[in-house]
């Protein structure tokens, strides 16, 4: 009887252990799950800052953004035809 007592306990233990295992387990998978999903959606919002970025530049970087800065900032000028002389324009043909 003594021994059938012991082995009841035994088993309660293990079952009682095996629970709380369960439990732990299942906890740290919502956890990873969780810092999955913040993960993922720091992606996004870095994905969608990188495109806006990409845009931003080649907005800035257009021909006519860079003359009309050269213009304003720079105070630089089209230089008319007879003052553009350009120097050994043949090898440049090649």
């Amino acid at each position: 009887m003594v021994a059938r007592g012991l082995l009841a306990v035994a088993l309660a233990t293990g079952v009682f252990a095996s629970a709380v295992g369960v439990v732990a387990a299942k906890h740290e998978s919502r956890q990873a799950f969780i810092d999955q999903q913040k993960a993922l959606s720091q992606r996004d919002v870095l994905n969608l800052e990188w495109t806006q970025l990409q845009i931003e530049q080649s907005t800035w970087a257009t021909q006519g953004r860079v003359e009309e800065q050269a213009r304003e900032r720079l105070d630089m000028i089209q230089p008319d035809s007879d003052r553009i002389v350009v120097i050994g324009g043949g090898s440049w043909a090649r």
